[in-house]
């Protein structure tokens, strides 16, 4: 088995160019013998060089005389019929289209898996490159660290759409006490409290819309950044469930809007509310007697 591979590595040198380092293209030979793709030679010599050396052993050539190796292209396409055969479908069933070899590495800067022949190639040998399934477990990493933040700022949300229900409730129960009171003492004073009275009840009655009015805002703009935050979570949370070539689809894009997901403005707070309301009404009752 081990000579077998050996073999099978041979023969896929003895077909790809050692300039570009992929199956040839379109091959040539020089004088001196050697291979190589017609566009990588004609790169390596330039236009203007009075000598034309090889690539590969340095030779030089008095004039460009390249002599087109058509039976050298014929056993490169068996070998890409015979490698697509025999290559087992690898987990996930993608293989590298121009390579048909697996996608075992991840290019960070171009953001996409690719073959570890690609890795050698022109395009990707400048580039970092890690393992698919580390550049994967990194990734998700990301994901459900900004999974945790996004879920304790809901939580912090819902806690403070909470407390306002609460504290509004209080203080409409307030107002309804006070109104209770103002009837039954000015019930008491009626022929000289009558315009008190009335005065009296118009201001509870606009503290009343001003509580449901500040309520109805507040739950209302809680309601819409809870449903946001909601709504990212369970793309991530599904994001992260995918298998690894759907999941690196696209993944730095739902990293950054995972990042980019606070809340535009807070809400204040219902205890500071609280206490201006509770100075209001004390004012509005001290008033009117």
């Amino acid at each position: 088995m081990a000579a077998a591979g050996e073999l099978a590595g041979s023969f896929q040198d003895e077909v790809t160019c050692s300039v570009c380092l992929e199956y040839f293209t379109e091959p040539v030979m020089t004088e001196c013998g050697h291979n190589f793709c017609r566009a990588c030679i004609s790169q390596c010599w330039g236009e203007s060089e009075p000598n034309f050396p090889c690539p590969q052993c340095r030779e030089p050539a008095q004039q460009r005389h390249l002599q087109p190796n058509r039976q050298l292209g014929n056993v490169v396409q068996l070998v890409k019929r015979q490698r697509l055969q025999a290559v087992p479908e690898p987990e996930g069933g993608r293989v590298c289209e121009r390579h048909q070899e697996a996608l075992k590495l991840f290019s960070q800067e171009d953001q996409t898996p690719i073959c570890v022949i690609c890795r050698e190639s022109r395009a990707h040998r400048a580039h970092s490159a890690l393992p698919i399934e580390e550049a994967a477990q990194e990734y998700r990493e990301q994901i459900l660290s900004r999974l945790q933040r996004l879920r304790e700022e809901r939580e912090e949300l819902q806690g403070l759409k909470s407390d306002w229900d609460k504290e509004s409730e209080r203080l409409l129960r307030q107002t309804e006490v006070e109104r209770q009171l103002v009837v039954s003492e000015v019930e008491q004073l009626r022929q000289l409290l009558a315009e008190q009275e009335r005065l009296l009840l118009a201001r509870l009655g606009e503290l009343d819309e001003e509580i449901g009015r500040r309520r109805e805002e507040n739950s209302t703009q809680l309601c819409e950044e809870i449903s946001r935050l909601s709504a990212l979570i369970t793309e991530l949370e599904g994001k992260c469930q995918q298998p690894v070539p759907e999941l690196l689809q696209g993944v730095r894009s739902a990293v950054s809007r995972g990042k980019k997901a606070t809340s535009p403005h807070r809400c204040p707070n219902p205890r500071s509310w609280k206490r201006e309301s509770g100075i209001s009404l004390e004012r509005t009752i001290s008033r009117g007697l």
